[in-house]
């Protein structure tokens, strides 16, 4: 193990506050960054950290060397991020799965086709990630943000929608109120059950309406599939659904009762985005990503 790596190593750790996951997000073994460590400590010739059953904290030599040694590898990046540089290494990175099947994917693909010694490692999933536990440099986030010490680059907004189709609304009629699905078949993504809760705005002070869910599945495209088939109606994105109330397929409903627009960002450690893949993915991203939900929102029919 060279000392550039096992720097690399004890930063994560130090960011992490643990060894087993700095090591996820490297992909290495516990006992390689506990060797790293090690190593680190015999060069500079005393303890970087104070370890205990269940707390791992940085001595003063381990704050010490911690900042030199991120300044290092970040200065590193730079100069391999510059003008006429190649890009290499991996970017890992999380989305919802069906944005990211929509509108991430495509930008890692041209990123990989663009940089050849880059790789990158996606995970597509409809939950929180914790990006330093399970080793992720950038998330994009579809929801408001808790505090905490990520960087967030804002990319726009999405918003919560209701439609069905022009057939199921001529056989069934249109609701004038979301208490009025009570009446409806809503196609729902609670497969444990036959009812959900939907959100809605200011029509109901912003609280949440427990309709009936006549159909249950467990993934937002078949919902969405469904609902253009006419089953019934469905909440989805407006980014799972703009081209289809663009065209006429699906028809917004409820639109005096929709809840506000939710905050869509990218987030990611400041520490691993200071150059390199993971620099140069963000600042391809953050435009395409930008521009994508303009114009999704451009779509969209009038409220």
């Amino acid at each position: 193990m060279d000392r550039l790596d096992a720097m690399a190593l004890f930063v994560t750790v130090a960011e992490a506050g643990s060894l087993a996951a700095a090591a996820r997000r490297h992909g290495r073994s516990p006992a390689t960054v506990t060797r790293a460590v090690a190593l680190l400590e015999r060069d500079v010739g005393e303890p970087l950290l104070l370890r205990s059953t269940r707390h791992l904290s940085l001595t003063a030599a381990g704050e010490r060397y911690r900042a030199v040694w991120r300044d290092v590898l970040a200065q590193l990046a730079a100069v391999r991020a510059a003008p006429g540089a190649m890009l290499d290494g991996e970017i890992t990175l999380t989305a919802p799965e069906l944005f990211g099947q929509m509108a991430v994917m495509p930008l890692v693909e041209a990123f990989l086709r663009d940089h050849v010694r880059v790789s990158a490692r996606v995970l597509l999933v409809n939950r929180v990630v914790n990006l330093v536990a399970e080793g992720i440099d950038l998330a994009v986030r579809l929801a408001p943000l808790p505090d905490s010490g990520l960087t967030a680059v804002a990319l726009g907004h999405v918003r919560a929608l209701h439609c069905a189709s022009p057939d199921y609304l001529a056989a069934r009629g249109r609701p004038a109120t979301p208490r009025e699905l009570a009446a409806h078949d809503c196609i729902g993504l609670n497969t444990g059950g036959d009812a959900e809760s939907w959100g809605f705005g200011p029509g109901t002070r912003g609280r949440a309406v427990r309709v009936p869910t006549r159909l249950s599945v467990n993934s937002a495209a078949a919902a969405i599939d469904a609902a253009l088939r006419g089953c019934g109606i469905v909440a989805a994105r407006s980014y799972q659904v703009a081209a289809h109330l663009a065209e006429g397929r699906l028809v917004r409903l409820l639109s005096d009762h929709e809840a506000p627009p939710v905050p869509a960002h990218l987030v990611f450690a400041a520490e691993r985005a200071r150059g390199g893949a993971v620099r140069g993915f963000i600042d391809a991203a953050v435009p395409a990503l930008r521009r994508r939900l303009a114009e999704v929102e451009a779509m969209l029919p009038p409220a």
